[in-house]
């Protein structure tokens, strides 16, 4: 089972990404977890990897697919895999589809986890954590049990990620928008697209995957 999941920062799916593979034994690919392995390998590729990164380019989409070609070609990946951070572009999600071919694999599924852009940013701008164990808060939904004191060690200092400030975040949002239109309705014509509500709780997002999967687990048992 090949499947690649959409969704902004904070939709929670890295979170689903873990459960996922523990689930159904699949192998986890982020590109930028790809991208360093390469670096630290030492093989030609990895150098050719390293020289572009510092640079500061984008390292080309021909180099991304044959990193991702030769992480499915290893045995843990042989259940399958879930895709993380690529592809970003059709162009690139054209070029995916190529490879996985030739490889005689292909997609299953795409999940899209649909966010309300507002809620979103309102569950990222509000976390804070403490300063000296990072222990995480909210000014909404968890505050302290004593104003200005955290719980588990009593520290009276916290602190706020640079990126989960609102201005960053809707930012960061609009960007994934722009991104993600247009591949979209690409995967939707190949009929694999399925959309999951990811504003719901982590359990309640993980029981509508399921049960995506489940329906495709049932077809391939009737065909």
């Amino acid at each position: 089972m090949n499947i690649i999941l959409f969704g902004p920062p904070g939709a929670g799916k890295g979170t689903q990404a873990d459960i996922l593979q523990k689930q159904h034994s699949l192998c986890k690919l982020s590109t930028g977890d790809m991208l360093r392995a390469a670096v630290t390998s030492g093989s030609p590729l990895g150098a050719q990897v390293k020289d572009i990164m510092a640079k500061g380019q984008l390292v080309p989409d021909s180099i991304m697919i044959d990193l991702i070609r030769g992480r499915i070609q290893q045995p843990d990946c042989h259940p399958g895999f879930i895709l993380d951070g690529f592809p970003r572009t059709v162009a690139q999600a054209e070029a995916l589809d190529a490879m996985l071919t030739s490889e005689k694999k292909k997609l299953d599924y795409v999940i899209e986890l649909q966010v309300d852009d507002a809620e979103l940013v309102r569950r990222i701008a509000g976390r804070f954590s403490c300063a000296k164990c990072g222990a995480g808060y909210h000014d909404q939904s968890k505050q302290p049990r004593q104003p200005g004191v955290c719980d588990a060690c009593g520290s009276r200092e916290f602190t706020r990620r640079e990126d989960d400030k609102a201005e960053t975040v809707s930012k960061r949002l609009e960007a994934y928008h722009r991104q993600t239109a247009p591949l979209l309705p690409y995967y939707r014509t190949q009929g694999i697209l399925k959309s999951v509500d990811g504003m719901a709780d982590i359990d309640a997002v993980t029981r509508q995957i399921d049960q995506v999967l489940r329906v495709r687990t049932k077809v391939a048992e009737n065909s």
